[in-house]
């Protein structure tokens, strides 16, 4: 099981995140570009390689965002038409996730076939958005980053 915490930089031009380990040491860095048409977020490790780019889909009804590893589309993060609380349809070339919880507090399981891989709790009383994120595989966290940030961009920042 690792814990990572994830910091929203404030008063910046643009996403800009750090993701850190228990130690207090920076694992990822989140920078989204400025002057776009809808979002455009590069996720880079600890060494300043990009993993992932999330890239928001444009003109469609409900919030949209596709995860790439290089050229690759790795996963997508849609939201689902509901009326009392927020759903999301997560595919992905490792299988379909689902997430239960309550997703606008941001507190919440992402689960394949019903097993909970990772959980995501949002700190409250905090400068900018900070979550922690529980990823139960090493092999998957820098998905679930990825996963995270296009989740709360999904349910936060739908009307940018």
């Amino acid at each position: 099981m690792i814990k990572l915490y994830i910091k929203q930089k404030v008063f910046t031009i643009g996403d800009k995140y750090n993701i850190f380990n228990e130690q207090g040491q920076v694992e990822f860095t989140v920078q989204g570009e400025i002057f776009t048409f809808g979002a455009k977020i590069h996720i880079y490790d600890a060494t300043g390689v990009e993993v992932y780019y999330i890239e928001q889909k444009l003109f469609r009804f409900l919030p949209e965002y596709n995860i790439y590893s290089g050229n690759n589309l790795v996963a997508t993060v849609k939201k689902e038409l509901s009326f009392f609380r927020p759903r999301l349809m997560i595919r992905s070339q490792f299988g379909d996730y689902t997430v239960e919880g309550n997703l606008f507090g941001m507190d919440f399981a992402i689960l394949c076939n019903g097993i909970a891989l990772g959980e995501i709790h949002k700190a409250w009383f905090s400068w900018g958005d900070s979550y922690e994120l529980i990823v139960n595989n090493d092999d998957d966290v820098p998905l679930f980053c990825a996963l995270v940030i296009a989740i709360d961009n999904c349910i936060h920042n739908e009307n940018r």
